[in-house]
């Protein structure tokens, strides 16, 4: 990660089967039958209080150059606790941009976060999400399911817009 010091750029194929691997081999919860699982695994969101340490992956909402916002796989760099926002460096080399920002599913093939609805829950602790991305050019205005692993399927808050 940029902030261990580990400086070099990595070709976008070696990220994406770096992600790939992280998400199957990181470990697991399991738990008894009936218990629910901890605060951040899977879907389950945070501790209201939760503050993310350095060097933890994050989904981040950002907005591009153009306008548009986007959710993205990012590594924590800092966090203030006067203003409670991140400093983050979103992890893929080739945007080389860091973002400043208060803290969905990842995209295959990607480092961004795109809203999406679950089609399919896992059934195994290795199994994937099957997920249908929001996707406007699709009729039904979601794309074909796709499989998403479990490490990066996280829930959102709704954001009500003030009028």
């Amino acid at each position: 990660a940029k902030n261990s010091g580990n400086k070099e750029t990595i070709r976008r194929g070696a990220l994406m089967k770096m992600l790939l691997n992280c998400a199957q081999t990181l470990p697991l919860w399991i738990g008894n039958s009936g218990e629910k699982p901890p605060a951040l695994c899977g879907a389950v969101p945070p501790e209201q209080n939760y503050v993310a340490k350095v060097n933890d992956m994050v989904a981040c909402l950002v907005r591009g150059s153009e306008g548009e916002d986007n959710w993205i796989l990012a590594e924590v760099v800092s966090y203030n606790t006067t203003t409670n926002k991140y400093e983050v460096d979103d992890i893929d080399e080739e945007q080389k941009e860091r973002h400043t920002l208060s803290l969905m599913a990842l995209y295959p093939q990607t480092t961004c976060f795109y809203k999406a609805v679950i089609n399919r829950l896992p059934t195994l602790a290795t199994e994937e999400y099957e997920v249908l991305f929001e996707d406007p050019t699709y009729a039904d205005g979601y794309s074909p399911p796709l499989m998403v692993a479990q490490r990066y399927v996280i829930q959102i808050k709704e954001v009500s817009k003030k009028k």
